[in-house]
């Protein structure tokens, strides 16, 4: 039965994607409609499916009317779905356009007889309290209802009140007496004051209000001494000062003293909490004596679990601006050493605990203190947190259940930070992680490898001498076929691709394939080519794409691995490349260029409408003009050779007059050759333009795609800019704006490598444009095509957006009024203005905001007149085109706004809308989509009277003269 159930559900759902919107409801509407209480709850509770699917205000606000329905002639049971319904959908409330008729038939069974009917209802207002906030019936039923002689009713209005309270002002300051007479009146009992003090943390609207309910809060926690009353009031205490920010630093004060002095394990643990939620908040507000205070509890319990949460907060507090305030010697007083501070003492107490957590969080304290602060006396502690990371390590890499695995997470994340911020302990780091990799369980090691290629990609630390043993334990490994082997399969060999930094070695090649063909699946070899493409391994990358073409069963998968293998195949071929072999580089590129076309080709053919890989077809699209930009230009030098320049130049330059002449240096036979070099500079300028675009259209990309990007932008910039400054205009070219900031942090190997090429050839440029001013044509040509090749010769890194989206975003637009028909026009007279309503919906995948959130949404509208279909006017060109811009800011997903637009000229507009976002940095993207209508201007019916009568040779009545009086108002 079950399964018949789950399939016809099943089905049910797959039918529902081939509906539109109002099919999709009519659907649903049928099921409220039936007879059959089973058949109304399964169309109840399909709603938030819907909601999600047609997340648009007409839709919904359909739908929540037939649930109000429902609920208001429905029996208990379908009010608690609609209920469910209600506050699954929460963020939809707010498009529910008439919010009146809906409150009005949920409003009316308050009047019920039956109490839980009334609770449910109570329930149900509480939930649309961000909708109603100034609803005065909804305030009076919910005061009524708590003087019910009924606890389910009374629970109910508790609920409605906090919800209402949160919300609006009015309510919070009406309600707080009342609630406060029912807390401290004798009649109520204990267990309804415990559920009637939370409603107090809403009471922050303003400071009168805050301070009152405060003052009520420590009467309660010193009249009500009992263990279950101090905890809810001391939490109530606590959200109430962190919404209202003003009390903080006294309840972090009080929260101490609960702390230290109350015998209570219970209660210390709640202060423990409270105190790790406004370490979390407001660190700012954290006294040195709040630290010390903190400190010298930790120090003297003798209890271990409560010594674990005070470190926690303590861990939290040393990742901020606390630490520093901590560690800055007070106004007067003598700079003691680190060794003297209580927290130092602590930690390196802490480290080498024997509870795991314990000593995470001192070394995780240690840590932070050695990122953070740079006196000299607290370097020290940087050996002090490397022995108790390297002990940690040795503890947890044996132990393989999860309370080991988190510490051992803490301990690695701790052990990437350091060696980011103290370069000089990375040896150490990265022997200590080797040495323990051989002993390690499989989980660990996993975990191991992540760290090692994590350090190993910010710092080259990991010489070719290690690979030996890497390859012994690769080996090792690969004889089992368990799944977390196959996880360290793919971790190992990532370390093993940082690690050789150059190509890898035959012998290499074939270890990883021999293991691959003996004990692994083919996920996990897709995995570990898509690793070593990301390390720009191509020759490697290439074999195992070619391997797995035949163990799809997918066309559109086969076509994704043909296009990797021919990308991989491309870049390989520009390894070959050599300096001053000029020939030789030409065909690497032309050989290269062939695989990416074919590549190409197979990249558009696995696409499909849910997944067109236009960041993949982007990319390579550019890396293609990019590629025939560089032959071009090494092509173009080539023949500058063959045509060198006679001695007459100046002559020629001075009498023709020529710009590019001007040099001194290009002659009639070569000036061909240096417009070719002009087209040169600005199509690498252009290009420069299209990833500039490209970046700015991947709001979803990982940080390190986005540098991948810029770095591709950076040398067309570069090859632009050496063109300008040795052949077309060194007097304007100029150098500050190309130097690269050496200090930045470079995150990859690839970048690093980029970087490294990007200043030599700036050196280069800039030493020649300094020594040989003109430079010579032979040395500019010399210069350029080195430049290009050592560009070429660092592997391309194809970066995880290329083959991941960890980050989904997209926006739908809907535009109102809209034709039925697309191809159809909006008929409006030329008189009026059109309000054009443009409403969105922002949709995201299973990790909304990992590497950024939009902040608000801008919407472009711009119209152009498409055909005339009136007399030719002398009519201002400003009338022509709509030009309009406008922010909004998405609230629980969703904006809306309006435009006025003008159509003065009688013919056919053509409207286009397109949304871009604004992210929390304030940075544009330009992520779509471009939604297009079209409008048809209409002549009024009065001016096209009068211009016929005027056609006719008849002048106008009396009455049309007189309405045209009254038409000018």
């Amino acid at each position: 039965m079950a399964a018949s159930a789950k399939s016809f559900l099943a089905d049910a759902g797959y039918g529902e994607q081939e509906l539109d919107a109002n099919s999709a409801l009519m659907e649903l509407d049928k099921g409220l409609r039936s007879g059959k209480l089973g058949e109304q709850c399964e169309a109840v509770v399909r709603f938030p499916r819907l909601f999600q699917k047609y997340p648009f205000p007409i839709l919904i606000n359909s739908a929540f009317l037939k649930l109000a329905d429902v609920f208001r002639v429905g029996n208990n049971f379908l009010r608690l779905c609609v209920l469910k319904v209600t506050q699954q959908s929460e963020k939809h409330l707010e498009k529910i356009l008439n919010v009146d008729e809906f409150v009005k038939r949920v409003f009316s069974v308050i009047h019920s007889n039956d109490p839980v009917a009334r609770a449910i209802t109570l329930r149900m207002l509480g939930s649309m309290a961000s909708i109603i906030p100034e609803r005065k019936n909804a305030h009076h039923s919910i005061r009524q209802s708590l003087d019910s002689h009924d606890n389910v009713e009374v629970e109910a209005a508790i609920f409605a009140a906090a919800n209402f309270s949160a919300q609006s002002k009015d309510f919070a300051v009406g309600i707080c007496n009342k609630i406060s007479e029912m807390i401290q009146g004798l009649a109520t009992p204990v267990d309804l004051k415990l559920k009637l003090i939370p409603i107090l943390q809403h009471m922050h609207h303003d400071a009168s209000l805050a301070s009152s309910s405060r003052q009520l809060l420590q009467q309660l926690v010193t009249s009500y001494p009992s263990t279950k009353m101090v905890i809810v009031t001391l939490h109530t205490f606590t959200l109430l000062a962190a919404s209202s920010l003003v009390d903080i630093p006294k309840q972090i004060q009080l929260l101490l003293q609960y702390l230290k002095n109350d015998p209570r394990k219970a209660v210390k643990r709640l202060a423990i909490q409270d105190l790790k939620l406004l370490a979390n908040k407001t660190p700012h507000t954290w006294s040195r004596e709040n630290i010390q205070a903190l400190c010298e509890s930790a120090l003297n319990t003798p209890y271990d679990s409560l010594k674990m949460g005070m470190l926690s907060v303590l861990s939290t507090l040393s990742g901020t601006i606390a630490i520093k305030q901590y560690f800055s010697s007070a106004p007067g007083a003598a700079a003691t050493t680190a060794k003297s501070f209580d927290l130092v003492k602590l930690a390196q107490e802490c480290c080498y605990h024997n509870n795991r957590g314990i000593a995470a969080h001192g070394v995780r304290i240690l840590t932070n203190i050695s990122a953070s602060c740079q006196e000299k006396d607290l370097l020290p502690l940087e050996q002090d947190a490397v022995f108790g990371l390297e002990a940690l390590l040795v503890l947890c890499s044996q132990d393989d259940s999860p309370g080991a695995q988190a510490t051992l997470k803490i301990t690695l994340t701790c052990m990437v930070k350091l060696v980011k911020c103290r370069p000089h302990l990375s040896q150490s780091v990265v022997e200590s992680l080797l040495t323990q990799l051989h002993s390690a369980q499989d989980n660990a090691r996993i975990l191991m490898c992540h760290c090692l290629a994590a350090i190993a990609m910010q710092l080259p630390v990991l010489a070719d001498g290690i690979l030996g043993d890497l390859m012994d334990l690769y080996k090792l490994i690969g004889q089992s076929a368990t799944d977390k082997k196959q996880e360290l399969l793919v971790s190992l060999a990532t370390v093993i691709f940082v690690s050789s930094q150059k190509a890898l070695s035959t012998e290499i090649k074939t270890v990883i394939k021999q293991q691959l063909e003996n004990a692994s699946n083919g996920w996990t070899a897709y995995r570990i080519a898509r690793q070593a493409s990301r390390m720009g391994n191509h020759d490697m990358a290439r074999e195992l794409y070619q391997s797995l073409l035949t163990q799809v069963a997918s066309e559109h998968f086969y076509f994704w691995l043909n296009s990797l293998k021919e990308f991989s195949h491309a870049e390989q071929c520009l390894t070959g490349l050599q300096e001053d072999n000029y020939s030789s580089a030409l065909s690497c590129i032309a050989e290269a260029l062939k695989s990416y076309h074919k590549g190409i080709a197979s990249l558009t053919a696995a696409s499909t409408p849910l997944n067109p890989l236009s960041f993949q077809c982007g990319f390579v699209k550019l890396r293609i003009d990019l590629l025939q930009a560089f032959s071009q230009l090494i092509c173009t030098c080539n023949s500058l050779k063959t045509s060198p320049p006679p001695a007459i130049a100046t002559t020629i330059a001075m009498t023709s007059g020529n710009d590019l002449q001007r040099c001194g240096r290009i002659s009639n036979q070569a000036l061909t050759l240096s417009l070719q070099m002009k087209h040169s500079m600005e199509e690498f300028r252009n290009l420069a333009t299209r990833y500039g675009d490209l970046y700015q259209s991947s709001f979803d990309a990982d940080s390190a795609t986005l540098r991948n990007v810029e770095l591709q932008q950076q040398s067309c910039l570069l090859i632009s800019h050496a063109i300008e400054a040795l052949i077309l205009d060194p007097e304007a070219a100029s150098f500050q704006e190309y130097s690269s900031n050496g200090t930045a942090h470079v995150e990859s190997e690839y970048e690093r490598r980029m970087m490294s090429v990007f200043n030599h050839v700036l050196e280069e440029v800039e030493s020649l444009n300094r020594k040989y001013a003109p430079v010579s044509y032979l040395a500019s040509n010399t210069c350029l095509c080195n430049a290009v090749i050592a560009l070429l010769k660092v592997p391309l890194s194809f970066q995880r957006y290329f083959f991941q989206k960890l980050q989904s975003t997209s926006i739908k637009l809907a535009l109102s009024p809209s034709p039925r028909n697309p191809a159809e026009p909006i008929a409006v007279q030329n008189n009026q203005q059109l309000a054009l309503k443009v409403e969105g919906v922002v949709q995201h995948g299973s990790k909304p905001g990992l590497f950024r959130k939009i902040q608000s949404v801008c919407l472009n509208v711009s119209s152009v007149l498409q055909s005339k279909s009136g007399q030719d006017y002398k009519i201002p060109i400003d009338s022509m085109t709509n030009e309009m811009e406008q922010r909004v800011e998405p609230h629980n997903d969703y904006f809306s706004t309006q435009f006025l637009l003008n159509f003065v000229i009688l013919g056919t507009h053509n409207i286009t809308v397109e949304s871009s976002v604004i992210d929390s940095n304030g940075i544009v993207w330009k992520t779509g989509p471009k939604t297009t209508i079209f409008v048809k201007s209409l002549e009024d019916p009065y001016s096209q009277q009068v211009r016929l009568q005027q056609q006719q040779g008849q002048p106008p009545s009396q009455q049309q003269q007189q309405r045209t009086a009254y038409s000018r108002f």
